[in-house]
């Protein structure tokens, strides 16, 4: 049976290859050299190398591994320009491609969650899939009914390779760690074990997408498939396609990266107020340019239930670090939990370990760039910093964990796609907290 390598013992030999991997090629590199070699042209040769490794062994080993590199692709916009370039290409393919599954492997799938008759729904079904993903795979095809659809299957073995992944994963969290700059791997790690746990029962994700295509329908600015069929690791819905988000970071106009990157921000704030749900994986693989103009959006296995909006806490600090109010903020973050008990820390440092989502608040628009993102992980990850030292004395609480992870997520997005955004709107339509108190 072709299905995801399963073994515990073959997946964490896989995973482990990559550390190993890296630290082999820079000793490699170290030798050459010393025979003389070019340093920058030899750091280059590994960097391109462990990417390729990094891909191979993401994308075969899909489940917990795959979801793990993408949700690291999120955050390339934060690595240096002189060592992200072979990582960007090949994490970015990590956002819609993986090794398919064999065509018997999705017809005893779909048999088994459908029924034996299971081509009688379809008029046409393709065996090619359309796109593979980190625990499920898209077919096109043919609704009896005449409409086109999209039908996600979930790889054979998926439940046991994921939470494979995320342990050894969570092993090698500090390994990973610089891939990460200003990013703490081993909560990423752990949040993405409890969402992924949800993720496995397809019927929980058409049922939050069910809530989202209600909401949106025949919205302006945002397009939501709606749900035909659902069973536990099976799903169809509607086909809509678009450009991909991907292909605008790569090749998009100013005109398109910065109409991509309103809509993103635009979906990220409204959603949490009309539809009590936060879409929880902002990769770039879940979202497309229609031609109608609209931000077409995919994939609603990982949701934050938000019933009162985005968090008013959170709102809150934005709030009191905009109008640089020092005292204010370390009292409200010591009694919402986020300073840790007996810690001491700035006023003003901590105004300025905020400057994130403080800077695009800050003018009707922001310009949203690599180097701009590169500069806010190098102040927060330096060690010598006083960004560094607030870091280590702030506690994010669980509850606001998945918030903060899909907000920052969100943010690097946007500096993939270089777009000019008017943010500051955007945010005092849908979350007004962060400019009065409400």
């Amino acid at each position: 049976m072709s299905d995801i390598p399963r073994r515990t013992a073959a997946r964490t030999a896989k995973l482990a290859s990559l550390p190993l991997g890296v630290a082999g090629r820079a000793a490699a590199g170290w030798g050459r050299r010393l025979a003389g070699g070019n340093s920058d042209e030899i750091s280059a040769q590994m960097m391109a190398r462990s990417a390729e490794q990094l891909f191979a062994v993401l994308g075969e080993l899909k489940g917990g591994a795959m979801k793990f590199g993408q949700a690291l692709s999120v955050f390339e916009a934060a690595v240096p320009d002189d060592l992200a370039g072979p990582f960007r290409e090949s994490l970015t393919k990590l956002q819609h491609a993986a090794p398919p599954m064999p065509t018997r492997d999705v017809h005893r799938m779909l048999a088994e969650q459908f029924g034996r008759r299971w081509p009688e729904r379809f008029r046409e079904f393709d065996d090619a899939p359309a796109a593979a993903a980190s625990i499920g795979q898209v077919h096109r095809a043919v609704w009896k009914d005449g409409r086109e659809v999209a039908v996600k299957i979930q790889y054979p073995g998926a439940e046991e390779a994921l939470r494979s992944d995320l342990r050894q994963l969570a092993r090698m969290s500090r390994l990973l760690q610089p891939l990460v700059p200003g990013q703490d791997v081993k909560p990423l790690v752990a949040e993405l074990r409890e969402r992924m746990e949800e993720e496995l029962d397809y019927r929980d994700e058409a049922a939050n997408q069910r809530v989202f295509a209600e909401v949106f329908d025949g919205d302006p600015l945002i397009a939501v498939p709606r749900v035909v069929a659902s069973a536990p690791r099976a799903m169809v819905s509607e086909w809509i396609s678009g450009r991909k988000l991907s292909a605008v970071i790569a090749a998009g106009t100013v005109d398109e990266r910065n109409q991509a990157g309103g809509l993103l921000a635009e979906f990220h704030y409204c959603a949490p107020v009309r539809a009590g749900l936060l879409h929880a994986d902002p990769h770039p693989g879940n979202f497309q340019l229609l031609p109608d103009g609209r931000l077409l959006v995919l994939d609603y296995g990982a949701v934050a239930r938000v019933p009162a909006g985005l968090p008013r806490p959170l709102s809150v600090i934005t709030r009191l670090a905009l109008e640089d109010r020092p005292d204010d903020l370390i009292a409200h973050l010591r009694h919402e939990g986020f300073l840790l008990p007996g810690a001491t820390v700035s006023g003003a440092d901590l105004v300025s370990y905020l400057a994130p989502f403080t800077e695009p608040l800050r003018t009707e628009s922001f310009h949203f760039t690599r180097r701009w993102l590169q500069g806010q992980a190098e102040r927060v990850g330096d060690l010598r910093s006083s960004g560094f030292d607030v870091g280590r004395r702030l506690n994010l609480p669980p509850q606001y964990l998945l918030v903060h992870r899909v907000s920052m997520g969100t943010l690097a997005v946007l500096c993939q796609l270089d777009s000019r955004v008017a943010l500051r709107d955007i945010v005092s339509r849908w979350n007004p907290a962060t400019f009065v108190d409400v």
